[in-house]
């Protein structure tokens, strides 16, 4: 039995929870998910997979409180992601679930108080949630200079911002505080740094060698050579892409809205304020072009007009071949759902990880990066502007990196090293 814990706050997690899962059960296994609830646990319930609700419940405000704590992570006056009474009862009830059902490994997407209930059942924990952002690429100072730099930090140079940016996830302290407060009590072992937050026994790395820049050798044979930054055991395994692929249907505006040979830019900003949403939206549509917008957990009703079309979540792997521009948040899924569909993206990265996606879209030549804090500036503007004028080139380079996508099952990858992992 493997048990994959999505964390529902986040729609890529929930999306590529199940896309391995399915993987997983297309191989053989049995597979139970489990959540602690969430705006999108209901594409867990109609996966008609094996699902375990957990305590205690995450209600619309706690979900709120953890995005706007992981928006701040790594900042001085930054808000814990998690309370510690909040991570024990979550720790108990993943244990008893663990050991009720024989789990063989437990397999998480942002549900991180599996760094401690994996260690208490004995089962290695497999990780997904940090993508490409691992160690090697931090050696070779692959990490790009942050669109929005540390605060304090706005005029240091370049230079020295690319290096904080590839050596401070390792220093970083903070964000785990509270989860190695319960790991002493329950005498397990802690997570040493942010970036070990990002790191499993088995870590999955969701992208190619020849996208992320680090060779598949030196990779797959990186070990830790202290526990000071990184847990000892950790390992990392190239995958392959990992994106979702939902199960839903285009509705018919949608179709009437694409089908129209204007220029159209999806705008699908799952992880922000309303506000920003909106910000982006009338800045996209100053530079000339049709929106297409996705709603999530916003409302956002009142943007819709003739050249604003506003839906609910829809199937990106079929939305963005059909659009000039996509305009994300710089999440790894949306970001490799772009560059599988050949199609130019602007990004707004509100943390490293996501900093590093759009940044490896933009070595490509395909992608624009933006900080946050300018989604409601002419810089949007200017941007999408940018893209739709030489849309050629920036086509061109889009289906390049389309190309060295094609055929890559990465959610299959990802179920045979989580089984071997788990019967070694």
């Amino acid at each position: 039995m493997i048990v994959l814990f999505p964390h529902c706050g986040f729609l890529s997690e929930t999306s590529r929870m199940l896309a391995i899962a399915r993987a997983l059960v297309a191989q053989g296994a049995s597979v139970t998910l489990a959540t602690r609830g969430g705006p999108y646990r209901r594409f867990l319930e109609e996966s008609g997979l094996p699902l375990v609700d957990l305590e205690p419940r995450l209600d619309p405000p706690g979900v709120e409180r953890f995005l706007a704590a992981l928006l701040s992570m790594g900042q001085p006056d930054a808000t814990p992601m998690l309370s510690v009474p909040e991570i024990r009862a979550a720790v108990e009830s993943e244990v008893a679930l663990l050991r009720d059902v024989g789990a063989r490994a437990a397999v998480i997407g942002f549900t991180l108080t599996a760094f401690l209930s994996s260690r208490v059942a004995g089962v290695p924990l497999v990780t997904s949630h940090g993508g490409s952002f691992v160690p090697p690429v931090f050696e070779r100072r692959l990490a790009p200079v942050p669109v929005t730099p540390p605060p304090g930090a706005e005029k240091a140079p370049a230079a020295l911002l690319r290096f904080a940016a590839n050596v401070a996830p390792a220093w970083v302290r903070a964000p785990v505080r509270e989860l190695n407060t319960v790991a002493r009590e329950l005498g397990v072992e802690g997570v040493p740094s942010l970036a070990a937050l990002m790191l499993g026994d088995l870590t999955l790395v969701t992208d190619l060698p020849e996208v992320l820049g680090v060779p598949r050798a030196e990779l797959e044979a990186w070990r830790p050579w202290t526990g000071i930054f990184y847990r000892r055991s950790t390992r990392l395994r190239y995958v392959g892409p990992l994106f979702a692929e939902l199960d839903l249907p285009v509705p018919a505006e949608v179709e009437d809205f694409l089908d129209d040979p204007s220029p159209k830019v999806y705008v699908s900003l799952s992880s922000s304020s309303a506000a920003h949403v909106r910000a982006v939206v009338a800045r996209v549509r100053e530079a000339g072009a049709r929106v297409l917008v996705t709603r999530t957990v916003h409302d956002l009703d009142d943007l819709a007009s003739d050249g604003v079309l506003v839906t609910d979540v829809l199937p990106n792997h079929l939305v963005m071949p059909r659009v000039d521009v996509a305009v994300t948040m710089g999440g790894q899924g949306t970001v490799q759902t772009a560059m599988a569909s050949g199609t130019p993206l602007v990004g707004f990265p509100l943390q490293p990880e996501q900093d590093l996606n759009v940044a490896l879209a933009e070595r490509l030549g395909m992608a624009l990066r933006i900080a946050p804090r300018e989604g409601g500036t002419e810089r949007t503007t200017a941007a999408v502007r940018s893209v739709l004028a030489e849309l050629p080139r920036y086509r061109a380079a889009a289906r390049r990196a389309q190309e060295l996508y094609r055929g890559k099952d990465g959610p299959a990858a990802c179920a045979r090293a989580i089984l071997e992992r788990a019967s070694a």
